[in-house]
């Protein structure tokens, strides 16, 4: 919005989302439109584009955000919970991706950014339902940037690393990384930062990257790389009856 976009948001939560908007417009002055819909329902997806496109007339970028996670080890995980978090993360990807295929990006061309993760590169221990979903998600963003690209539409995941700040760092350990000292595992010394990201997303999303598809952008300051993989100390902040 701060580089000229008019913006929809979408979730689960109207009210949440009414007073995000309410705050991005206010900060930014551009326009933000809140929309409920549920990425596991086509029809709900459908509904939501159908009355941004009325509002906007056109579609130009699709950030794929929605994510449902939690640490837990393999054998304490409900088949119910691994299913939603496919669901929510590798089915939602595609369903939100299809319907705005059809609905615009065919005919118009456009771009389109899917938040992944690092976690399948090395089998990141309690992230078995989110790293199976996630690296879903990459191969995924592989298929559509080939079939997708002749009609001009590029298609990139950006991986994030642990960023502070957010729910994510809340619910998978965050606190417990800073209390410990793991951040001093990582290559920059330091954990991400939401505004890092944002860059990161407006890179893949701008001209800047015109020649630049299906491919995962890494940032993460080398984390994956060097970040011990340490089961027993999470295995302490794991939720080990997770229902979802």
């Amino acid at each position: 919005m701060r580089h000229g976009c008019q913006t929809i948001i979408a979730s689960r939560n109207l009210q949440k989302l009414t007073e995000a908007s309410q705050k991005l417009s206010a900060a930014t002055g551009q326009r933000c439109l809140p929309l409920s819909l549920d990425v596991r329902q086509p029809q709900a997806i459908v509904s939501a584009v159908d009355e941004a496109l009325k509002e906007f007339s056109r579609i130009d970028i699709l950030v794929n955000n929605a994510a449902g996670n939690f640490l837990c080890p393999a054998s304490s995980l409900s088949f119910n919970a691994y299913k939603t978090v496919i669901d929510i993360d590798t089915l939602g990807t595609f369903n939100v991706s299809k319907v705005l295929y059809d609905k615009w990006l065919r005919d118009h061309g456009g771009v389109i950014v899917n938040i992944t993760a690092t976690l399948s590169y090395r089998g990141q221990a309690l992230q078995v339902h989110a790293g199976t979903a996630k690296a879903a998600v990459d191969a995924m963003t592989k298929h559509l940037a080939v079939e997708w690209g002749p009609n001009r539409i590029r298609v990139n995941s950006l991986a994030p690393g642990p960023i502070t700040g957010t729910e994510g760092f809340r619910r998978l350990g965050g606190r417990h990384a800073e209390s410990s000292g793991l951040y001093q595992t990582i290559p920059l010394l330091r954990m991400g930062n939401k505004t890092e990201i944002a860059h990161s997303v407006l890179y893949l999303a701008s001209p800047l990257a015109s020649y630049v598809t299906g491919t995962t952008l890494v940032v993460d300051g080398g984390s994956w790389l060097t970040t011990p993989n340490d089961f027993p100390s999470l295995l302490g902040i794991a939720s080990h009856s997770s229902k979802l």
